[in-house]
């Protein structure tokens, strides 16, 4: 085991950090719901202001401009200031622009609120990973990782079906100005309970004088962004076309397709907590942690390229069988993708490795959409589109077996330093 520096600051048992872990997973199930109920509401855009299909595309887009832009300067920020403050500022923002996007008078408005709503979504993983990373022990860290991993799902389920429910009921302008007022609770709640800042006193002095470059210089850092980037293609892809696919590619109802969608967010999630436990009790056993971390993200890549072309020439009877593989593929080889980084980053660079590594593996959720529905208007199914995802998950799991070693872990800041002087 790896045991901690001399001189580093203790830290608060796992049951103090309870309530921190609890509204951090409940921010990233609201982050979600936030970021897809534009989705739900393009259906009533498109009836309400004649939208067409190509100005609906620019809007559902847009959320990523900000967000995969600002995953870098934000890093930066949750590591030279307090990331617990940078949190709040993030959460109050996109939540306002969630809220106003309720009283938008047209396009350029919606635009807008929505590359804001990017801006301050852009601080939740940055400022999450900073936050673990000074709170929580290394054997603590998977099972928090772990559920907040299975707060994406949540967030997507939970936005599909009862931000649908809303919309059909009171209209989307009500919903979006609800659902965005009534997340300024969580506010207070953080205020009450968000961690204190840890002060660490780095091994290497000019610490804080490491560059963005140097860290872009090191091959763990591309083999935690290739791994993270091939399960993000995995997760847009289900997000966004899973229901898409049920209805057309598999012929289910309307009243059918919630329920099998539901259960397989249900099965994705649970298997990123389970994962994420089992690691942590290995971590305990002995394990360096990032064999115990590693290794499961690489068997649920696998599970994923193999579920992923069953899918492809799966009939009727099987169809089901092989996507419920791809979701435990999917959440097992999710669970650490943040804990890795945080272990290879250490307390002092995590903001700013986080954010690096969310700001390229997130390209996924511009390239997956497109990308998949595009080779499904050209092939009039899901095939083609299910073998590319499965190819890019392989590229994943490679990335995680060549670029990330345990010999990585003990001391990442002198290999920065070392990478700084070249």
């Amino acid at each position: 085991m790896f045991p901690r520096k001399t001189g580093a600051p203790a830290l608060p048992s796992p049951k103090k950090v309870a309530p921190v872990i609890t509204l951090l997973v409940i921010a990233v199930l609201i982050n979600y719901v936030d970021r897809g109920n534009l989705a739900l509401a393009a259906p009533l855009l498109s009836r309400e202001w004649g939208m067409s299909t190509s100005r609906l595309g620019i809007l559902l887009s847009a959320f990523f401009w900000t967000y995969v832009l600002l995953q870098v300067p934000v890093g930066w920020l949750v590591d030279r200031f307090s990331p617990s403050s940078v949190l709040a500022a993030g959460f109050l923002a996109w939540s306002s622009a969630t809220a106003f996007t309720g009283l938008a008078s047209g396009f350029a408005t919606l635009l807008t609120m929505r590359l804001l709503l990017g801006v301050g979504e852009a601080v939740i993983f940055p400022a999450s990973s900073k936050i673990f990373s000074e709170c929580l022990e290394e054997k603590d860290r998977g099972l928090a990782n772990g559920l907040l991993v299975a707060a994406i799902r949540w967030g997507t389920a939970v936005g599909a079906f009862g931000g649908g429910l809303l919309m059909a009921h009171f209209g989307w302008r009500r919903t979006f100005l609800a659902v965005g007022l009534a997340s300024l609770l969580w506010l207070p709640a953080w205020q009450r309970w968000k961690p204190a800042r840890v002060a660490h006193k780095p091994q290497q002095p000019a610490h804080e004088l490491l560059s963005f470059s140097a860290i872009l210089r090191l091959r763990p850092f591309w083999g935690a962004t290739i791994g993270h980037f091939g399960e993000n293609y995995l997760l847009y892809l289900l997000m966004s076309w899973l229901p898409f696919y049920l209805v057309r590619e598999q012929h289910q109802s309307p009243t059918a397709m919630p329920w099998t969608a539901g259960m397989i967010y249900a099965i994705d999630s649970t298997a990123a907590i389970v994962t994420g436990r089992i690691a942590d009790l290995r971590i305990r056993r002995g394990v360096s942690p990032c064999a115990a971390r590693k290794w499961p993200m690489v068997v649920g890549l696998v599970i994923a390229v193999f579920s992923l072309l069953g899918c492809a020439v799966a009939g009727p009877k099987t169809w089901l069988l092989f996507l419920a593989g791809a979701a435990v593929g999917s959440g097992t080889a999710s669970s650490g993708v943040y804990a890795i980084a945080q272990t290879l980053a250490g307390p002092q660079l995590a903001g700013r490795w986080v954010g690096m590594q969310n700001c390229v593996a997130n390209i996924a959720g511009i390239v997956a959409p497109v990308l998949t529905g595009f080779l499904v208007e050209r092939t009039g199914h899901f095939g083609v589109a299910l073998n590319c995802a499965a190819a890019i998950a392989a590229v994943g799991a490679l990335g995680w077996v060549f670029g990330v070693r345990p010999s990585d872990e003990p001391d990442p800041l002198r290999e920065i330093a070392l990478a700084e002087a070249l």
